[in-house]
C-alpha cells in the first residue's frame, strides 16, 4: 500500500499549461518592426528633452554615444579635417589613436553622414588614401600605425588633404 503514493497527474498540468498559453494568444502582439518604431520614437522623444542629448541627431548610433561619452570624460579628442572645398568634418578619435585609427573615424564619419543626406554614392577610400596625405603643421601624416601626439595633434586641431607626389 506504501507504494501507491499518488503522482501527480500529467495531465491535469498540461490542461493548466493549454489555458495559460490561451490566454497570451488572446493579447494582441507587437511585430518586430511595430516595437522597434515604438522604442525609436521614445529614445527620439528622450533625447530632444534631454538638455544634454538635445543637439544629437535623430539617427544616432551606439558609436556616436560612445564617442560622444569618451569626449565628455577626456578619453577622447575631436579632429577638424577640411577639405579642398573648405567642407570640414568634425571626427572624434581616442586620446591615443594612431593615425590608421584617424583615418577610420574619418571613413565612418563621412559614411554617417553620407548616409542621413540620403546621398547613395559611395566613396573609394583606397584611391583617396593613395592619392592624399592627412597633413597637420607642416606635417604629413605618413607612418599609420605612428600615435597622433607624434604629429602634435591636440583636441581641436586642423588637419587638412594634401595631394602626393607622384615619384618618377
Amino acid at each position: 500500500m506504501d507504494s501507491e503514493v499518488a503522482a501527480p497527474s500529467v495531465e491535469s498540468n498540461y490542461e493548466d499549461q493549454n489555458d495559460s498559453d490561451s490566454t497570451f494568444e488572446s493579447k494582441p502582439a507587437l511585430l518586430h518592426q511595430e516595437a522597434l518604431a515604438l522604442v525609436e520614437n521614445e529614445i527620439a522623444a528622450i533625447i530632444k528633452t534631454d538638455p544634454l542629448l538635445q543637439y544629437l541627431p535623430l539617427g544616432v548610433t551606439v558609436d556616436e554615444l560612445n564617442s560622444l561619452l569618451a569626449l565628455e570624460h577626456g578619453r577622447a579628442m575631436t579632429v577638424n579635417v577640411c577639405r579642398a572645398d573648405n567642407q570640414k568634418y568634425s571626427v572624434v578619435v581616442e586620446q591615443k589613436a594612431t593615425v590608421i585609427d584617424l583615418k577610420k573615424a574619418i571613413q565612418r564619419h563621412v559614411a554617417l553622414k553620407l548616409k542621413r543626406e540620403g546621398c547613395e554614392r559611395t566613396i573609394s577610400w583606397r584611391y583617396i588614401w593613395r592619392t592624399y596625405w592627412l597633413y597637420h603643421a607642416g606635417q604629413k601624416l605618413t607612418m599609420n600605425d605612428k600615435p597622433l601626439k607624434d604629429y602634435d595633434i591636440r583636441n581641436n586641431s586642423e588637419l587638412t588633404f594634401v595631394k602626393k607626389l607622384r615619384n618618377k
